[in-house]
């Protein structure tokens, strides 16, 4: 007989967690060998070419090396994601303005005050997935529907993308089998035992009229508002990146080769049909073919940029640095999109610890009435964080926590435009931020929104004082607006999918009038969806990967494909 059950289970548990570590560790061992032994021999020319690891860039490389006899090369300008910084949730802040981080800068604008807004975006394997708050926010269905109708493509509709998301998540919540799957490769959970101020936060929205939903992604995005405890990338505190999600459990594989710290530069051609790319690599220039295609996933910032330093985008601008023109598509850079954010600032009354991601409760609505989806969503932040404009006016405490706001689908367009031929001249960002007048009217209904929640009886208990905005009007508030007003690192729409003359991609993410060149990333979103963006790239990814699949017949070996000359 068991005398000591409960020591004897704890035993088993450690017991199978040692041997899940061990396992893990000669994964990893067999991995590094593999790899270091792949890039010690790069080939001259690999079937596809992937740029950019992030997080649809991982999902299609993984996705195409699940044939065995096609070979991938994925490029990553980044380095390792085996940090702290990274694979622990709670050092996400870490991250920003570090090494990870491209930290690209807005040019000074007028609209917010003369002030330069900072552009975070991942620069490391994972890309984004690696430095992010790890929200998992699939966009709602008037997104998808949308993106559909631009595209005049049912197969990005929201009821073809519900059966993509189920399909690839592995939910680890309530089941709710019409909405959310299990079994995929993608972890996702709602934030774990959450700080108190969480739920606060939630039952806080439901208290001013916005309703609860059990989680924000399933029927929760098919409403015009709602609130909910985040579901998020996190396990066991540990970050899930897209990368390691798709791409690592790979690595041990001979078909698919990760090159880090290589930086695309640009396309290469033949005529109009791109033949591979050129990377800095080890100091040197390398240029590697693609046998059957190139697909560019470098991020609504990078991938324009290679385009037209590859002579792909507005002729005038591309004659004016002498770049020779491959092809006129004058969208390309232009409709930059991201959701503009607002830091509104309560002081503790007693000190709580942050949990999980530091941000585990969400809320979306519309500020006027008659709308069938939200216009302005807010996640909680579990500490205090504003700009240098606003922490100089109404200084931060040391304790305290935060409703970050934003306008869901900003008006304002921005545009990106080359400095120069040299690949390594920087991207100018004009992100015209706030530039539209009724996105100031929007941002003012999302503080006041943030207020009278942050200010209602469900939290109260957490409230020594409202630090800020406090009780603002007119002239006032919108300086603060203008003040406070900073990126949810939500950039997107710089090489859309569409049919007008602005377009840059069609439905089957292929790049206009070139051949053998698709885009894979949150740039060819006609608009920005509602809430994080993270979700919607994997859906990208997995869209690109399946056109793949099929146009090649990739359940045969690539060697038998016939590639146009």
């Amino acid at each position: 007989m068991k005398t000591n059950f409960g020591n004897e289970s704890f035993e088993d548990e450690r017991e199978t967690y040692q041997r899940e570590t061990d396992s893990h560790d000669v994964f990893t061992e067999r991995v590094r060998n593999n790899q270091r032994q792949l890039t010690s021999e790069l080939r001259h020319q690999y079937d596809f070419i992937v740029c950019g690891s992030g997080s649809s860039g991982s999902v299609v490389a993984r996705r195409l090396a699940e044939n065995p006899d096609v070979s991938v090369l994925l490029i990553e300008a980044g380095g390792s994601d085996d940090l702290p910084t990274v694979l622990e949730a709670n050092q996400w802040p870490m991250n920003l303005g570090s090494d990870r981080d491209w930290s690209f800068q807005g040019q000074p604008n007028r609209h917010v005050n003369g002030r330069s807004i900072p552009f975070s975006m991942g620069k490391v394997l994972g890309g984004g997935s690696s430095i992010n708050v790890m929200v998992w926010a699939r966009g709602h269905k008037q997104d998808w529907d949308f993106f559909a109708s631009e595209a005049n493509d049912p197969a990005w509709s929201y009821e073809s993308v519900l059966k993509i998301y189920r399909r690839l998540e592995d939910w680890h919540g309530v089941p709710d089998p019409m909405y959310r799957g299990t079994g995929g490769p993608v972890f996702v959970q709602p934030a774990p035992d959450p700080n108190l101020i969480a739920p606060a936060t939630v039952e806080a929205a439901r208290s001013v009229g916005i309703p609860t939903f059990e989680n924000p992604n399933g029927q929760m995005m098919e409403a015009a508002k709602g609130a909910s405890i985040t579901d998020v990338r996190v396990r066991n505190g540990k970050r899930e990146s897209i990368f390691r999600s798709y791409v690592f459990p790979y690595l041990d594989r001979p078909n698919l080769t990760v090159l880090s710290h290589a930086l695309v530069t640009r396309l290469t051609f033949q005529g109009k049909r791109v033949t591979g790319v050129e990377i800095a690599y080890r100091d040197a220039i390398y240029r590697i073919g693609a046998a059957v295609e190139v697909v560019l996933s470098l991020g609504a910032i990078h991938t324009p940029k290679v385009l037209m330093q590859s002579g792909i985008g507005d002729e005038s601008e591309l004659r004016r640095f002498g770049i020779p023109v491959v092809q006129h598509l004058p969208g390309v850079g232009q409709n930059f999109q991201d959701h503009v954010a607002f830091d509104c600032v309560w002081e503790y009354e007693t000190a709580l610890e942050p949990r999980n991601n530091l941000s585990e409760a969400i809320f979306f609505t519309g500020h006027q009435s008659g709308l069938d989806s939200p216009d302005v969503f807010v996640c909680q932040a579990e500490v205090p964080k504003t700009t240098a404009e606003n922490a100089a006016r109404f200084s931060l405490p040391d304790a305290g926590w935060t409703l970050f706001g934003a306008i869901v689908h900003p008006k304002s367009r921005g545009r990106l435009r080359l400095t120069g031929a040299n690949p390594f001249d920087p991207i100018l960002i004009d992100a015209n931020t706030l530039s539209d007048p009724d996105d100031l009217k929007t941002a003012i209904a999302c503080v006041e929104l943030c207020r009278e929640v942050g200010n209602s009886a469900p939290l109260r208990p957490f409230i020594k004082r409202e630090v800020m905005p406090g009780n603002l009007k007119g002239a006032e508030l919108e300086r603060f607006v203008r003040d406070a007003a900073t990126s949810f690192w939500h950039e997107t729409c710089t090489a859309k999918m569409g049919r007008d003359s602005m377009s840059v991609v069609d439905s089957n993410l292929k790049v206009y009038g070139i051949d053998n060149l698709r885009i894979a990333d949150g740039s060819i979103l006609p608009r920005v969806t509602t809430g994080n963006t993270m979700a919607p790239c994997v859906i990208v990814g997995e869209r690109a990967a399946e056109i793949l699949q099929v146009e090649y017949q990739l359940q045969t070996p690539v060697k038998t494909v016939s590639v146009a000359p």
